[in-house]
């Protein structure tokens, strides 16, 4: 995703990328390397040195009449990150229009082979630089950009030894007060770390530019880090020879570790920010011993815009309402408005899942409730149905002489005493229970107790033998059922362990809380479920789901 938008609000290049095509057109060098894509668009190879020198040294011909050579084995600077560090100096500094007149004066530590920092603050502000360079090639290009571009009078480039950085650099200058030091510091500390080997994360994809750069200007010992933390202590010794010292880091994780260490030196004034171009993201690092500077404020943290969500909805055709309205009235409800109906049959079964809930305030034609689900009570319903079936799908079917003799002792007990009509039901249903196993029906051991002793020598081998098996599984059904349809408190410790609850979800109280709103949609009624916070959505939608089967059960029964 390009961050061209997150980019500083000076840079020209914000709102208007640079134009290949018209670049190529006007500059030769650089149309070698445009390519046309299918799309007829142009393109850029950023993995070819060749084509990343030729865009740089294009724009800053183009857009600030900058002519520069760079060598290829030395590091070639983007030019839009550049204006990002350069505009956010401005800011450190104060620099306002106004103020141009005033001579501002800043350090580049390694300015590199193109002199590009101290080449842009000249042009663009007019602002004096220090430049220093540890590497020969390095150095010699840097003069020969700053002399061809006749900027002498501002910019000095000075050849300075190894592992030098401020200190030294300052020596022969010990009056001069610098308002700012800018450095871009080695990102590597070693040649596996610049070629991504144990530094990158794996899930990210390779970058889409090449690497180019000298060993001094792409690693140093201890990596950009230990870079850094060497600046911070030279700033220690200087303190108010400059009025910012800053820092641009490759590595976000580099950013919390130099900013504990300003902490614990006691540096007064501490800021950062982030700078955004195209498909790459640096941060940089800024300190002062001034008290009387304005700090920048650092960019606020980034959150994702949510998408504002949609509620859940279901709509009640308004046939549906009316049948509802029948049954509200059969009951003695003194609900008469469609949407008051649905209300008042959507609590009932809120009431009955024991999902708590409370009418709130809200706008005309319609009711709303505030709802919090402590326990979740609506869902494996079917799952326990199931079981149940199963388990009597389970239990030892009769064989024909059992069932034919059970029908010869049922007429017995007819013919034998007016008493045992009044049991008839109970015999006729255990009967059922082997023929239909998919009744809902409980046994208990004691069901099968015949009362006619005659009935009993009648069927009496093919009794003890069911009786035998009707108890092993009666008793083990009655197990399984006070398993399978615990009461809410049970359920809810059921519930914990099937991840349904995690501890922290406990020690809060609630599964989650929602608005409801009831409202017609023209003679309809819709019901929506707007999210208010808990432990994730696919509860709510479930709920939701619940009620309005329940609600379509309600009108086919």
């Amino acid at each position: 995703m390009a961050l061209n938008k997150s980019m500083h609000t000076r840079n020209r290049y914000k709102d208007k990328p640079p134009d290949f095509a018209y670049l190529a057109g006007k500059y030769p060098e650089f149309q070698q390397h445009v390519q046309t894509t299918l799309a007829g668009r142009m393109s850029l190879n950023f993995k070819d040195p060749e084509a990343v020198r030729a865009l740089t040294c294009t724009l800053l011909k183009e857009d600030f009449g900058l002519t520069i050579d760079i060598p290829v084995e030395r590091l070639i600077p983007t030019v839009p990150l550049r204006l990002n560090y350069i505009h956010w100096v401005e800011d450190l500094i104060g620099h306002r229009d106004a103020e141009k007149q005033t001579l501002r004066r800043g350090i580049d530590i390694g300015t590199g082979a193109s002199c590009i920092y101290p080449l842009l603050g000249a042009t663009l502000n007019g602002w004096y630089f220090l430049a220093t360079e540890v590497d020969d090639m390095c150095f010699n290009y840097a003069k020969k950009n700053v002399e061809q571009n006749k900027l002498s009078d501002l910019i000095k480039v000075v050849k300075v030894p190894q592992k030098t950085l401020l200190m030294d650099a300052l020596k022969e200058e010990s009056e001069i007060i610098y308002d700012f030091c800018m450095c871009n510091p080695p990102f590597f500390a070693n040649q596996l770390e610049a070629k991504g080997v144990n530094s990158r994360n794996p899930r990210r994809p390779p970058p889409s530019s090449v690497n180019t750069g000298g060993i001094t200007e792409i690693m140093a010992e201890g990596g950009e880090l230990e870079f850094v933390k060497r600046i911070i202590h030279d700033s220690l010794q200087l303190k108010k020879r400059l009025r910012w010292y800053s820092c641009m880091l490759g590595k976000k994780c580099s950013l919390a570790p130099l900013k504990e260490e300003l902490r614990i030196q006691g540096v007064p004034k501490v800021t950062h920010t982030e700078f955004c171009q195209g498909r790459t993201m640096r941060w940089a690092l800024a300190w002062s011993f001034y008290d009387d500077v304005q700090v920048p404020s650092p960019p606020s943290k980034r959150r994702k815009l949510e998408k504002p969500r949609k509620p859940i909805t279901f709509m009640v055709l308004a046939s549906t309402v009316k049948e509802l309205s029948i049954k509200a009235a059969a009951l003695g409800w003194d609900a008469v408005e469609a949407i008051a109906v649905v209300r008042a049959w959507v609590e009932k079964i809120l009431t009955d899942l024991k999902v708590q809930h409370k009418r709130v305030p809200c706008g005309k034609d319609e009711i709303s409730l505030f709802v919090t689900a402590i326990e979740n009570s609506w869902i494996h319903l079917r799952r326990k149905k199931r079981e149940r079936i199963r388990q009597l799908r389970e239990l030892p079917r009769a064989s024909e002489d059992i069932l034919q003799a059970m029908e010869e002792e049922k007429n017995s007990q007819k013919s034998v005493s007016s008493n045992s009509d009044s049991e008839n039901p109970k015999a006729e249903d255990s009967g059922m229970e082997f023929t239909a196993p998919d009744e809902d029906v409980q046994m208990t051991a004691g069901d099968e107790q015949p009362e006619d002793s005659a009935a009993k020598e009648h069927s009496d081998p093919v009794k003890r033998r069911m009786e035998a098996k009707q108890g092993e599984t009666s008793l083990g059904k009655s197990s399984d059922d006070a398993k399978e349809e615990p009461c809410p408190s049970e359920e809810a410790s059921n519930l914990t362990v099937e991840k349904v609850q995690s501890p922290k979800e406990t020690s809060r109280g609630f599964l989650f809380k929602c608005l409801m709103n009831v409202k017609k949609e023209g003679n309809d009624v819709a019901v929506e479920m707007h999210w208010v916070e808990g432990q994730n959505r696919d509860l709510m939608n479930q709920l939701c789901t619940y009620l309005r089967n329940q609600i379509l059960r309600l009108v086919a029964s």
